[in-house]
């Protein structure tokens, strides 16, 4: 059916999409406009569907749809390079030239000669004000970045063109960024003593270390725990960031049989066998012949990040998501992902010195939560991706995919990540030294009643804990007959005082 006789036509996007044959991972927005009735809004899924009365209506021209599409739907960089291999160059200038000091038409003017790398047969412009690239109400931006003289346009993304990341400002990172993350870790530290922060620390390395091998279902040895804690330790100090890094990380974390020395060769996916020869594929990486020059836009876009004044938890999801949907090794992409969350955090000084975020504790107690974050961008591509599997399991990608990894829109792993860290602070943080100061508030008040050994204070306070703060009288036989019954009273209310809160 022609799309210009429906009672809803489609704008924007969708409009030129349908028009030249083209799919894409769906966009957060799509706009139609109807003949009749009035301005309407549908969201389901994390996708709106607008529709505008036919006043909106912006013409017939694709140059038209551009600017309705930057205007009302945002910025997809994807879908623009996709739609940028198939427009007509006679039509896009045209277009241009008809209003070549438009912010609208300057912008799509810049995207097209970024995302192409190819400049259009276009005069410099010579003066007018200049806009960004990106409008720094809507979306995460650089500081400062670099000013394009020829089309007046401030290039304030993420990244290059190999990698470059988009992340809307929503109503929820809005309130989550106003929180001051980094306030609350400050108020959280001065609450506690030095002494008592750096026992503490010891504890949440190893519990941050094992939970992130645990969402993998992975039970790693000692040896594998002291050498995933001693990264842990350096994350604070070192950027892992480059290539040479992250391969020296790979190594130190795999077993030794799977290192790497360079990043992978071969296609690879995520996936799930179910019966003889039967696969459910859950997330196809990108091809190897692309990975090269995506890893490189992705430590890139991470440089000019860090140096361009984005919030840490923007910069840390959109590196540590990024990285994991490259999936650059065979094997442990999962945990250098969450690492990176760490190293970023840390680089960009939203962890007090001296203090870590047991992140990977979080994800693993809201495991639905981090799947869909993962999901957000692995079922949609799913759809556009070509693929035979042989008989020995080797996939092979048939088309061409790599925009999709190139210009990932990031806005739900970041609004994920947000939600892990503030719960982090919240509730792990502020559980694990609770537990430590209550502990020696508990310990104390247990040697004043009787001076025993700290082994066998430990052990009372761990049994009572067990046993809604009382010892029974199994475990009082075996372990404390040598208690009186008034001691044995004392220390259990000094556990109840400590630990057990009223109902």
């Amino acid at each position: 059916m022609d799309i210009n006789t429906l009672d809803s036509r489609p704008a924007g996007y969708v409009y030129i999409l349908n028009l030249m044959g083209l799919t894409g991972i769906p966009h957060w927005h799509t706009s139609f406009v109807s003949s009749s009735g009035t301005h309407r809004l549908k969201v389901q899924n994390g996708v709106t569907e607008e529709i505008y009365p036919v006043r909106y209506w912006p013409g017939d021209k694709v140059g038209d749809h551009f600017e309705f599409a930057l205007k009302y739907d945002g910025v997809n960089l994807g879908l623009l390079a996709r739609i940028f291999e198939k427009v007509s160059l006679e039509e896009l200038i045209e277009y241009i030239k008809s209003k070549p000091t438009g912010k609208y038409t300057r912008r799509i003017w810049f995207f097209y000669e970024f995302l192409v790398a190819k400049q259009l047969p276009i005069d410099d412009l010579t003066s007018g004000n200049y806009v960004d690239a990106l409008e720094t109400k809507k979306y995460y931006t650089i500081q400062n970045g670099e000013r394009s003289s020829r089309h007046r346009i401030v290039n304030n993304l993420l990244g290059p063109k190999s990698f470059c990341p988009i992340v809307r400002i929503t109503e929820k990172l809005t309130r989550l960024d106003s929180s001051d993350l980094r306030k609350r870790c400050e108020d959280l530290v001065t609450a506690y003593p030095p002494g008592l922060l750096r026992r503490a620390l010891s504890y949440l390395y190893n519990k941050e270390t094992k939970s992130s091998f645990e969402i993998e279902h992975i039970k790693p040895n000692a040896s594998r725990i002291e050498k995933f804690i001693s990264l842990l330790e350096l994350a604070e100090k070192e950027d892992f960031c480059e290539k040479k890094r992250l391969i020296e990380l790979q190594n130190r974390i795999v077993d030794p049989r799977f290192k790497e020395s360079d990043y992978r060769e071969i296609q690879n996916y995520v996936g799930q066998t179910v019966a003889y020869r039967k696969e459910i594929i859950h997330f196809i990486c990108p091809k190897p012949n692309d990975l090269h020059i995506l890893m490189k836009g992705l430590i890139d876009s991470h440089k000019r990040m860090k140096a361009g004044g984005i919030s840490p938890v923007i910069h840390a999801a959109s590196i540590s998501y990024g990285f994991v949907f490259l999936h650059p090794f065979e094997d442990g992409n999962g945990r250098i992902h969450r690492f990176l969350i760490h190293n970023i955090l840390s680089l960009q000084k939203l962890v007090p010195r001296g203090l870590m975020f047991p992140v990977s504790a979080v994800m693993l107690k809201k495991l639905a939560d981090y799947d869909a974050s993962l999901e957000a961008f692995s079922r949609p591509l799913l759809q556009l991706i070509d693929y035979q599997l042989d008989e020995m399991g080797q996939m092979t990608v048939e088309n061409e995919t790599a925009c999709w990894y190139q210009y990932m829109d990031m806005t739900a792993q970041s609004e994920a990540l947000y939600e892990f860290v503030t719960k982090t602070i919240e509730e792990e943080l502020e559980e694990e030294l609770s537990f430590l100061a209550n502990y020696d508030k508990t310990k104390k008040a247990i040697q004043d009643i009787i001076d025993m050994p700290d082994r066998l204070i430990d052990l009372f306070i761990q049994l009572c804990l067990q046993n809604n703060g009382i010892l029974s009288r199994r475990k009082r036989s075996t372990h404390f007959n040598f208690l009186t019954d008034e001691e044995l009273s004392g220390m259990e209310q000094a556990v109840k005082d400590g630990y057990v809160r009223p109902e």
